[in-house]
């Protein structure tokens, strides 16, 4: 079993940064693939990025390649999403996601889940 808490989320004018966090607890945590997803309102849950266990990988989805970054401390059992530049088309719920089996970036893929974190960009 893995349980994933997501914080980090709030209001910011566009252009500014966030940081949200995703802790992890339960033993595969740290030997797990993370993933995040976000979702706006009235849309499906999409992927925003992903890292292997070790972070030696990461995978981004388009609209967010360059400002978004996906790092990851297995000793503080962390997975953290830095976000850069935002914009008000960014507001959404963001979930973080572990225990993958297949295309990191569809939701089916991922075992567990987090509540989600509130990120609202003001223009």
């Amino acid at each position: 079993q893995v349980r994933l808490v997501e914080s980090g989320g709030g209001l910011v004018q566009a252009g500014d940064s966030l940081r949200l966090s995703c802790a992890g607890t339960g033993r595969t945590f740290t030997e797990s693939p993370v993933g995040w997803f976000r979702q706006a309102p009235g849309k499906e849950r999409r992927f925003v990025a992903a890292t292997t266990w070790t972070g030696s990988s990461t995978f981004y989805a388009d609209s967010v390649k360059g400002r978004f970054t996906i790092s990851r401390d297995n000793a503080k059992n962390t997975v953290y999403l830095q976000m850069n530049s935002l914009k008000p088309e960014d507001t959404a719920v963001y979930y973080c996601a572990a225990d993958p089996e297949g295309d990191y970036y569809t939701t089916r893929a991922w075992a567990y889940w987090g509540q989600g974190t509130q990120v609202t960009i003001s223009s």
